[in-house]
């Protein structure tokens, strides 16, 4: 950590030298001015780190209008105020103000040394929690997002212009195409990036406890409630609130969940008092809102609040163009993870993937090349390290009459295959019949089957 630089401001010159000679000791760097107004030029300048001040100074600036002046120039940097026994009242205001401590005259200078270091903690805390956000923010920027098909693209596109406005955001995919993934960008791509993200998930919550996670509750509200709970709302006050799988949230928590979007305004449960908050809500789901409307579970008039912009995410077989690039991103990712030398996949494995269907979409693509880079023995993944029954169950997604996202040719070829497996089965056949013919039990005969594979 580098040099710790602290203000001092007081009029006293035996004050000054002090506690100067007693920070420096403990290798802090010390800078000290005699008024208030001096103090501010030197927080002004940049480079201090923490501001001692003493409350009544000559001059017309006390130390809460130093307070002030600094939470004015820089809020991140820790004023202590100096005061003393009589100013208790004086000491209360300069706290609401926003003063990081006070310390009582005379000063003791243990509990001086205590409250440098916990604010010199302090700001390597704040400093951390602005790089974990940076990193954050770059981590969930839209060109960030591992993508290259036209589907994505637009997606992107449509996501990233809704970012900068208040709009209420609906995502709509199957599960695991990445609508938390895409909330967060939304998020770090606008205005909101450096306030809170809180996120609830419906669908793991029971009906009784979801209306207190969004709004929160009282004392004694309900059995169990032995204290006041904020609420996810209270929570994003300033920032964003994502609500996952919104179409699991009962119809009773609906009615306050369309208030609080309609007015900004709720009430905890058990309480009387209305909450006031500045939200920006996005929803997802993978259900369908308007069938549920129509069945009377999901009220319309929320889903018109919610629905003001849709980002529909495809699933992956829809932007099989994607899988090659996620592919090459997660074996690179848990390769490093588990310290193991991957160059990439056999064209077998590679064949596998692409003509996978992917119910799970990229969640589980992911948890194929976690599990695959882990089995691997060798520096090519292979059909052998893919999960067990990945192969029959790709062949028959082919086989599926009514999967039409498999491309025709390899329908034929795939049918052929079975066809020929078949025969040979049924007549006990040991080699081959002639390249370009093949005779099949019943008159069935197939042509062009020259290039497969039994």
């Amino acid at each position: 950590m580098s040099e710790f630089r602290i203000l001092l401001i007081d009029d006293e010159p035996a004050q000054i030298i002090s506690i100067k000679s007693f920070l420096k000791r403990r290798n802090y760097t010390v800078a000290t001015a005699s008024s208030g107004a001096e103090g501010i030029g030197f927080v002004q300048n940049g480079g201090i780190d923490l501001v001692l001040t003493d409350f009544r100074m000559p001059g017309g600036m006390n130390g809460l209008e130093v307070v002030k002046a600094v939470k004015e120039i820089n809020p991140e940097i820790p004023v202590i105020v100096i005061t003393a026994f009589s100013d208790t009242e004086d000491a209360v205001q300069v706290m609401k103000e926003g003063a990081f401590d006070y310390l009582s005259k005379p000063v003791n200078l243990d509990e001086l040394e205590a409250l440098v270091k916990k604010a010199k903690n302090h700001n390597y805390l704040v400093s951390e929690n602005k790089l974990l956000k940076e990193q954050l923010k770059e981590k969930y920027k839209f060109d960030a997002i591992i993508s290259q098909s036209g589907e994505m693209e637009d997606v992107l596109n449509t996501a990233g212009r809704v970012a900068k406005s208040k709009a209420t955001v609906l995502i709509r995919g199957e599960s695991g195409t990445g609508k938390e993934l895409i909330a967060k960008a939304i998020h770090f791509g606008s205005d909101r990036h450096d306030k809170p993200l809180i996120t609830v998930n419906c669908a793991a919550l029971s009906e009784s406890l979801l209306e207190s996670e969004l709004f929160g509750h009282e004392k004694g509200s309900f059995t169990g409630a032995t204290g006041q709970r904020i609420g996810r709302f209270e929570q994003a006050n300033g920032g964003t609130l994502f609500i996952d799988e919104v179409g699991d949230i009962p119809l009773q928590t609906q009615v306050k969940l369309l208030r609080a979007l309609q007015f900004g305004e709720f009430e905890r449960v058990g309480g009387a008092q209305t909450i006031k908050t500045d939200v920006r809500v996005i929803t997802a789901t993978n259900r369908d809102l308007e069938q549920m409307i129509q069945q009377g579970t999901f009220r319309e008039d929320l889903f018109y609040r919610i629905n003001v912009v849709t980002v529909a995410l495809p699933s992956l077989r829809e932007r099989k163009t994607d899988i090659p690039v996620l592919v090459r991103h997660f074996l690179t990712k848990y390769a490093a993870e588990n310290n193991k030398k991957i160059s990439g996949l056999s064209k077998e494995a590679n064949d596998y993937l692409m003509r996978y269907h992917f119910p799970g979409n990229v969640r589980e693509l992911e948890n194929i090349i976690e599990r695959a880079v882990v089995m691997a023995r060798e520096e090519i993944i292979t059909t052998a390290d893919l999960p067990n029954g990945l192969a029959s169950a790709t062949e028959n997604e082919i086989l599926d009459q009514l999967n039409f996202s498999v491309p025709y040719p390899d329908k034929v070829a795939a049918f052929e295959k079975v066809m020929i497996e078949k025969a040979l089965e049924q007549n006990k056949a040991t080699k081959a019949a002639p390249q370009n013919y093949w005779a099949f039990p019943n008159g069935i005969s197939g042509r062009g089957c020259k290039n497969l594979k039994l």
